[in-house]
């Protein structure tokens, strides 16, 4: 009876994920798998490592974050919910611990050590925070009195003091970015719109005047003069692949480049692979941004539509910001291309996210049998 009972559950989340979403998912972790090779290696060397090392935990990485994504993508829009409420209250803690006891790498408190582990909470508050606020917005639309975009709004002010306290500006912008197209997407004023902005704009200013490293890193972008060796390296790299690539193991740009399997992963391809596989890659990452859009439009549950939304806004959001620096459109930053880059907590918090869009898009049975009533509808009145 269990084993029918199992067998009937898989069964059902078959008939019922989006298959589109699934294969463009694990497309992307299994391509960020097979690109490691490729960008990985350089890096492992020049620090004494043996030549595969980040390609084998790239590897060890893929399982629980395959592991998470089917599991979450399970999960009713209640469980959701109450999954995103343990995440970030859990995220918030770590953070905090973060600023007095974690470790610090190059100026930051990020990261949090747990033996032979470490997590970097911001990571996993991303995709919690998305479904809390889509969730407070939601509420408010439906019961007016319930203050859900005030409450939004504090988590919003509290999320971005931890993130700018670490210091992680690039996360913070992120963060920011996606809570301000959450919010426009569920009905915002006017002048909540010029409010928010003069706030964003004066915020940015801010950061430029009080963090050292954001001044340096815009006058760098602006200027072009100082140290700009790993944007410079990274965009040669670029040019030099051309359309079709330097082939595989042929890329020479890519071992004087420091980040190049992480925030740099996408000029490693470039080199080795070419603008064509480059563009290829964009192209899954902005259908998986289009067809969520679409499909929230079609749910005729709220929370959904929004959580939906502002998650592959999230996705879609990161992936721009990594690949905008690497092309030198945007200030440098430290910003993971979502499963292409390695990083354990990136990659299992971005499983998380897909797992919550999987969830989120599966067709409902209250869906299907509406649809059935409509077109029996639509049959009778015909005959008649």
């Amino acid at each position: 009876m269990a084993g029918r009972a199992e067998r009937g559950i898989v069964a059902d989340w078959w008939r019922s994920i989006d298959r589109w979403f699934l294969a463009a998912f694990i497309c992307l972790m299994v391509g960020g798998f097979v690109l490691s090779f490729a960008a990985s290696p350089p890096v492992a060397e020049k620090i004494g490592l043996e030549p595969f090392h980040f390609v084998k935990r790239h590897a060890l990485f893929l399982i629980p974050a395959m592991t998470v994504m089917i599991g979450t993508s399970m999960l009713s829009a209640r469980g959701i919910r109450r999954l995103s409420l343990f995440l970030f209250g859990s995220s918030l803690v770590l953070m905090v611990l973060a600023l007095f006891f974690g470790m610090e790498v190059k100026g930051a408190r990020r990261w949090v050590e747990f033996g032979p582990l470490t997590i970097q909470p911001s990571e996993f508050m991303k995709p919690a925070f998305v479904v809390i606020c889509a969730w407070l917005f939601a509420e408010r639309a439906r019961k007016k009195e319930i203050p859900g975009n005030l409450f939004a709004m504090i988590l919003l002010l509290v999320v971005c003091s931890l993130l700018v306290a670490q210091p992680d500006l690039g996360q913070t912008m992120l963060t920011a970015g996606t809570w301000g197209g959450l919010f426009f997407m569920a009905g915002l004023p006017w002048l909540w719109i010029v409010v928010l902005g003069g706030l964003g704009v004066g915020g940015f200013c801010a950061a430029y005047l009080v963090f050292p490293h954001v001044a340096s890193r815009i006058d760098r972008f602006t200027t072009g003069e100082g140290d700009t060796f790993q944007v410079e390296t990274a965009y040669q790299a670029i040019l030099r692949g051309g359309w079709f690539g330097q082939g595989p193991g042929e890329g020479t740009v890519k071992r004087i480049l420091p980040d190049s399997h992480t925030d740099f992963a996408f000029s490693v391809i470039a080199e080795e692979f070419g603008i064509i596989t480059c563009m290829a890659l964009a192209s899954i990452f902005c259908f998986i941004v289009v067809r969520g859009l679409s499909v929230a439009l079609a749910q005729r549950d709220y929370f959904s539509r929004l959580a939906i939304s502002g998650l592959v806004l999230l996705f879609g959001l990161q992936s721009i910001i990594n690949m905008a620096v690497n092309l030198q459109l945007m200030p440098a930053k430290g910003m993971t291309l979502p499963f292409i880059s390695y990083g354990g907590s990136s990659m299992t918090a971005i499983a998380i996210s897909a797992g919550f869009i999987l969830a989120l898009t599966r067709r409902k049975p209250e869906n299907s049998s509406r649809t059935a009533e409509l077109m029996a509808r639509t049959l009778v009145l015909r005959g008649a």
